[in-house]
């Protein structure tokens, strides 16, 4: 690997040799690699065009599912959330027993690797909401029914947090037609000094389209100032879990 000396130092490609920048200074390699043209008919890539194939479908689906679950992802402050996300669905398309490899697809594996994901590895839900919930998924609905608690008693409130909302979320996907839908059911924005009375958070089937489905429960800190909600910490401490899942047919 050569290193660029001089005055002028270069970023990029020249003809076949690359020129980059690393903390080590500026460096160049020439291009290598095999040609695409090779690796896509060659019988001694055979292996390759199969995981090609397959990390292909893993990102369409991988996408179309964070894409689903976008309005609870946006309160996670978890960075390496989609990357969890798409390793979680690497791990449903192996365990499709339908398809040899390099057919293997997401939407044949087992979908219920997916229950009790964590959507926040630094806080999760069963260390950031302390009181038991009761959930039901029947024919129609997807319920959660929340008890009578004291905030401040039975939730690990994050410091500068004054408010807090806690969700239902149903998502919906067809990795067939690229679609999803979404399913919402939350309590009012509350504040962390009073006591929270008994009430169930229920999502509608009917309003779910798809093939795959996961439901979920999330929990938002929010500081409330003058009427304008301000999240904590770029949503480090909010937490969401899926907590079950089901295909259709």
């Amino acid at each position: 690997m050569a290193k660029q000396t001089g005055v002028i130092t270069l970023k990029g490609p020249v003809g076949r040799l690359s020129f980059y920048k690393t903390r080590n200074g500026y460096l160049a390699r020439e291009k290598g690699g095999v040609e695409k043209s090779r690796i896509m008919n060659d019988p001694r890539y055979a292996r390759t065009r199969e995981n090609i194939r397959e990390f292909t479908d893993n990102a369409n689906s991988s996408k179309l599912l964070r894409d689903a679950l976008r309005p609870v992802i946006s309160q996670i402050g978890d960075k390496r959330l989609n990357l969890r996300i798409t390793q979680m669905l690497m791990q449903v398309l192996k365990s499709d027993e339908v398809n040899v490899r390099g057919d293997r697809r997401v939407k044949e594996g087992n979908w219920d690797v997916l229950k009790d994901l964590e959507l926040n590895a630094g806080s999760s839900l069963g260390s950031t909401l302390c009181f038991e919930m009761q959930t039901s998924n029947g024919a129609a609905s997807f319920d959660v029914q929340l008890p009578e608690f004291v905030p401040q008693d039975m939730i690990a409130i994050p410091k500068g947090a004054s408010h807090f909302k806690l969700s239902a979320t149903g998502v919906g996907v067809d990795f067939d037609q690229n679609s999803r839908t979404v399913v919402q059911s939350n309590i009012a924005t509350q504040s962390v000094l009073d006591a929270s009375a008994a009430q169930t958070l229920s999502v509608a089937k009917s309003q779910l389209a798809g093939t795959h489905f996961a439901f979920l429960i999330s929990v938002e800190f929010i500081q409330l100032v003058n009427g304008v909600e301000y999240a904590i910490n770029n949503g480090a401490h909010n937490a969401a879990k899926i907590i079950s899942v089901e295909k259709a047919g």
